[in-house]
């Protein structure tokens, strides 16, 4: 059993789902996102996005692993930062267009 952070953008988030699931059902702890602004179309301020970011490396300082959820290859800003701290931090880093769930 393994902790695991899904990281990418809140625009995949039947992806984020089928992925959590996977991971849940394999018998993993799975750490998400709060919600999906960008799916749902919800608005956030800046302070609001700076917390959001804050909660999320937590949240892989508390994780083995991060899935990144790069549906056609695409990993935004915030994500390639999230992947570059969980390398420096010692995190396994997994791919969802490498990985057959």
């Amino acid at each position: 059993m393994h902790v695991i952070t899904l990281c990418g953008s809140t625009k995949f988030k039947a992806q984020f789902r089928e992925v959590e699931a996977a991971l849940t059902l394999s018998g993993h702890i799975v750490l998400s996102v709060g919600f999906f602004e960008q799916s749902d179309g919800m608005e956030i301020t800046g302070k609001q996005e700076r917390q959001l970011k804050e909660l999320h490396f937590r949240k892989i300082d508390r994780s083995d692993e991060i899935f990144v959820i790069d549906v056609n290859g695409y990993i935004g800003d915030s994500t390639r930062a999230e992947i570059e701290y969980a390398s420096s931090h010692g995190k396994k880093v997994r791919y969802y267009s490498k990985e057959q769930l």
